[in-house]
């Protein structure tokens, strides 16, 4: 397996935007964030709009869904887009270090579409000098 990720997110949260809801079955948090992208298939950035909800159920499962646009240059040096939804499941509520993530992808990028429709990617959230990173690597 290559470990060379196919991109790497570097995330920054906008703490002052972050949202919470408790209630008596479970929490919901909303992280907005942005942040710089770079890898071997594409660099630029993550477009406003970018949002992670973790909800946490009464059993302690916590549900990540991280849903974001990314703007930015192909390979081949294209203008493009590429949406991300990025889904992760954790035990006890609490997230390991580092976390594994199923991303799925959409672009308007020729170059990149039927490599990036192909489902075989897997996520790693890892935290870096206290800051997130998100990798994403192809699976075989």
């Amino acid at each position: 397996m290559d470990n060379e990720p196919i991109l790497k997110i570097h995330v920054e949260v906008n703490r002052k935007d972050v949202r919470e809801l408790q209630g008596p079955d479970g929490v919901v948090k909303m992280l907005p964030f942005g942040g710089a992208v770079e890898g071997k298939i594409f660099h630029g950035i993550v477009s406003p709009g970018a949002v992670d909800t973790q909800v946490t159920n009464c059993n302690q499962v916590r549900h990540m869904s991280a849903r974001y646009m990314l703007e930015g240059y192909d390979e081949d040096e294209n203008f493009c887009h590429i949406y991300i939804e990025n889904n992760g499941w954790f035990t006890n509520g609490e997230r390991p270090s580092p976390f594994m993530t199923v991303p799925s992808f959409l672009t308007d990028s020729p170059t990149l579409e039927r490599y990036l429709n192909r489902d075989n990617f897997r996520g790693e959230g890892r935290k870096e000098d206290g800051k997130l990173t998100i990798y994403i690597f192809e699976r075989y």
